[in-house]
């Protein structure tokens, strides 16, 4: 079964996460990206997307594990809604399931990169109650 491109972007970019080559994740996000670090908590921007990896890898004392268990992507022209159950654990974090949301959109290459990285999914709509 051949994987869409997307899909193995993410694989990708887990990969890079998990080994924390934070060239390879930022390379992976358009230039006005956004992620969600934790529900009422944005980066925005390469520079900032790269700052907040590297506090989230030491906030996990560099053992972070993110990898997916599922999805499905939904495309149409240059845009795409990926859902995905994204697990996520670190040697002082248990695995917990996220229903992540992301974006993606083609950039002026017609490449797909990351528009929004939402791993928490709806729990972003606590942050605002």
């Amino acid at each position: 079964m051949n994987l869409h491109p997307i899909a193995l972007l993410i694989e990708k970019a887990d990969k890079a996460i998990n080994q924390e080559d934070f060239d390879t994740v930022v390379d992976l996000y358009a230039e006005d990206a956004v992620l969600v670090i934790k529900p009422g908590m944005t980066a925005k921007g390469k520079v900032q997307i790269r700052s907040a990896m590297e506090a989230i890898a030491a906030h996990f004392d560099r053992s972070l594990d993110v990898r997916q268990a599922g999805m499905v992507i939904l495309e149409t022209g240059d845009t795409a809604l990926v859902l995905a159950r994204t697990l996520v654990s670190a040697k002082n974090f248990p695995v917990i399931e996220r229903k992540a949301t992301y974006v993606f959109k083609k950039d002026t290459r017609n490449r797909w990169v990351c528009a929004i990285d939402n791993s928490y999914g709806h729990e972003v709509l606590d942050a605002s109650i």
